[in-house]
């Protein structure tokens, strides 16, 4: 079985393709951020020191925590408006016909952030590096610390909002049987037994636990066979829509990510997720496993 959108993941070879060849519309992006243990849950720490010692030649950064999320929100990665996104993408040089790829130097979840805002905001050409820096520097590839120069770009966006929901549309799904609600965190987190959490343990009434690491092999995404036997087990591709919710909106973009790339496009991740959801103690949680 072959994904059903192969462009939107980018081998190593690929991007090494691309790199030695006419790269005048590739925008290659570091998007690393960093989760620092903060009792009860976690930090976000922009990855820039990290890029600026190293990186794949020819990426740029691009700060997610600051430049591409809503920080007035006090949930730590709200999307922003689009007149935002369209002047962030801009001033990251990236134009209407621009060849995008994301990657990080940790976990891939800040990569399928990144894209699935980008894809959301009507760029298709668009893609994750399947592996990251991790892949890439075991294989012994190239990296320096130079910083490419771009002009502003001319990028328009054109939000769609069938990919991203909130808090009263993840509320209606509970009981709709036309939408399957996946919660991407580990197993302990979403029956309520880990120690970590958000503020109230549990996870949302009747949201199945698919956890992300569940979908990817040594840090790239497993094969279209195997992501779909793990949504099949778990009834997500009975349900004709599908909302991902983690943390943060974060993690669950690998899960909407690893539908998109089997064919399941009707598909949305709860921005605010359990950041959001908890602060409401009207709002249902539950404990135990699915």
């Amino acid at each position: 079985m072959r994904y059903a959108h192969s462009d939107y993941l980018l081998t190593t070879e690929g991007l090494a393709a691309r790199l030695n060849g006419d790269a005048s519309k590739l925008r290659l992006f570091d998007v690393t951020v960093t989760l620092v243990p903060s009792p009860p849950g976690y930090k976000a720490v922009s990855g820039l020191d990290d890029y600026r010692k190293d990186h794949i030649p020819g990426a740029a950064f691009m700060d997610i925590p600051g430049d591409f999320s809503d920080t007035s929100s006090g949930l730590g990665f709200t999307l922003p408006s689009a007149a935002a996104l369209q002047s962030a993408y801009q001033a990251a040089g990236i134009d209407d016909d621009s060849q995008v790829v994301f990657y990080s130097h940790g976990h891939m979840m800040w990569a399928t952030r990144a894209w699935w805002m980008l894809y959301s905001c009507g760029h298709r050409n668009v893609a994750v590096l399947d592996g990251g820096f991790a892949r890439w520097q075991a294989e012994g590839r190239d990296t320096n610390a130079e910083l490419p120069q771009w002009p502003r770009g001319d990028m328009s966006v054109s939000l769609d909002p069938r990919r991203w929901t909130d808090k009263a549309e993840t509320l209606n799904a509970i009981d709709d049987a036309g939408v399957c609600t996946i919660n991407a965190l580990s197993p302990g987190v979403y029956d309520g037994t880990a120690e970590m959490h958000y503020g109230r343990k549990g996870h949302i009434t009747n949201s199945k636990n698919v956890y992300y690491s569940d979908l990817l092999s040594d840090g790239g995404f497993r094969s279209a066979g195997e992501l779909k036997q793990v949504f099949a087990d778990k009834g997500v591709l009975d349900h004709p829509r599908v909302i991902a919710y983690c943390g943060g909106g974060i993690s669950a973009t690998i899960d909407a990510l690893a539908l998109t790339l089997i064919g399941h496009d009707n598909v949305a991740v709860y921005d605010g997720s359990m950041s959001e959801w908890v602060k409401d103690e009207s709002l249902p949680l539950v404990t135990g496993s699915d």
